[in-house]
């Protein structure tokens, strides 16, 4: 039993907040029990044994962070290229990086980035890769050792590659490398580790490669990932490769890649038309308003989409976003919110629709874990779920001394407009504390709250 501050949202919608609840995990990872601590406390008066309890206080759980869009080839380039837009961004920060990500660059880039992705609360995370393969099963290497729950799959390209492939035969090595993968990793560790088919975006796939491997991802039951309406000039690129099809969501259902399983990153510069089929065929949108201000992109009207129906969750987007962690991607996307509120006076929807601090962390976790078709596994501290769960320390978003923050709007609302680098204390999946670069005791002086995570993670892992 850990005592705490619990803040989730709530599988059936709304959120719950216990300012000092209690949370049960048991030997394999399951969540038993989410209570208030005094009616727990008094249920158990008069018994022979009680439980143990580990008290964390003023820590907060919170459930953890799903990331549905990032490249970790494009990790070391985080925080370049700002004012390029997006295919001038590549050519120039991001092919040459990718060229050189083989099985030695990933054995070394991908247990750092799990690390690293831990310690800002992340938990889940759908990742591109580069388009060897090698460096694939590495990356699922690491995150099988690490405890991480990933989706991950090979950047396939073969209209353009950066690979000696021969043209005529790179839809075969393409489809033939990925169908691989996907057989060695798909539901590993029971459904922790999954493959995604990833071409890369229609400007960089033949129609033939995009329509056979969404056949793959649906025989496989694999997701399906791709780019979609991220920027202007790759929307015209689009028009010029496709001329049959009636906008850019039409090129993705002509090839049969549009459903449940399939994860569009961005969907900025959507028309009324592709809204309404994407929202039909519950087609997924990794929404990454810190990358598309990045890079200058554009800025997607959330509110509407989200009154549309459809199922959008949060990504960081790195290395087109500058950074990992999911709290600042909410901020970028409240500014980007809050901004076109006022200044789109045709989208009504847009300016009468407020996103609040708790809706923010709803989109980057059970609405994340929904668009993964998760959510009855993870996403929200609720009884019979997986134990993926992080802690956070609110004392360091506060801005003067005495200005806590008593309320759950208030308390979320400091992690997502005055984030700390450090105010993740310990992440779990399964109940397994997630290694995160950090030294796990306190040193010489350091407040032994420092340390209490550590204590969390021997209570989660033994019930």
């Amino acid at each position: 039993m850990v005592r705490a501050r619990i803040v989730t949202p709530l599988g059936e919608g709304g959120a719950r907040f216990l300012p000092d609840g209690v949370i049960a995990v048991d030997a394999g990872g399951r969540i038993t029990e989410v209570t208030d601590y005094g009616a727990w406390e008094a249920a158990r008066r008069g018994r022979d044994s009680t439980p143990g309890v580990i008290d964390i206080r003023p820590l907060a759980l919170l459930p953890g962070l799903i990331d549905l869009h990032a490249h970790l080839p494009q990790l070391p380039n985080a925080g370049l290229g700002a004012g390029l837009h997006l295919l001038g961004w590549l050519e120039r920060y991001i092919y040459p990086l990718e060229r050189t990500f083989d099985r030695e660059a990933a054995a070394s880039l991908a247990p750092l980035a799990f690390e690293r992705m831990a310690s800002l609360g992340t938990t889940t995370v759908v990742l591109y890769g580069a388009a060897w393969s090698s460096s694939l099963d590495e990356t699922f290497r690491a995150a099988e050792a690490h405890g991480i729950r990933l989706v991950a799959g090979r950047v396939m390209m073969d209209r353009t590659s950066y690979r000696d492939t021969p043209p005529d035969q790179r839809l075969g090595v393409e489809l033939g490398e990925s169908a691989e993968l996907c057989e060695r990793w798909h539901g590993h560790d029971d459904g922790r580790l999954s493959y995604a088919f990833t071409p890369r975006f229609a400007v960089s796939c033949t129609p033939d490669l995009l329509r056979e491997s969404a056949a793959l991802a649906r025989a496989t039951g694999a997701y399906w990932q791709t780019h979609l309406s991220e920027d202007r000039d790759e929307l015209a690129a689009v028009a010029r490769l496709f001329p049959h099809a009636r906008d850019y969501v039409d090129v993705y259902d002509l090839a049969g890649g549009l459903g449940p399983r399939s994860i569009m990153a961005h969907a900025i510069h959507l028309s009324a038309r592709e809204v309404r089929r994407l929202a039909d065929t519950r087609t997924v949108i990794a929404h990454c308003p810190e990358s598309n201000l990045f890079l200058g992109s554009g800025a997607m009207p959330l509110a509407r989409y989200r009154a549309s129906g459809l199922v959008v969750g949060l990504g960081s987007d790195v290395a087109g976003g500058p950074t990992l962690s999911l709290f600042s991607v909410m901020r970028a996307g409240a500014y980007t919110h809050g901004l076109l509120r006022v200044t789109t006076d045709t989208d009504a929807a847009a300016r009468s629709a407020p996103i609040s601090p708790l809706d923010w962390l709803a989109l980057g976790s059970i609405e994340g874990a929904r668009a993964l078709g998760i959510d009855g596994q993870v996403g929200s501290l609720e009884p019979g779920k997986e134990a993926d769960m992080i802690a956070v320390d609110p004392r360091l978003t506060v801005p003067v001394p005495g200005a806590e923050a008593d309320e759950a709007e208030e308390l979320v609302g400091r992690l997502i407009f005055r984030p700390h680098p450090d105010m993740v204390r310990a992440a779990w999946v399964r109940g397994r504390r997630l290694e995160d670069g950090r030294r796990q005791g306190p040193s010489a002086g350091e407040r032994p709250e420092a340390a209490r995570p550590t204590l969390v993670g021997a209570a989660a892992s033994h019930g």
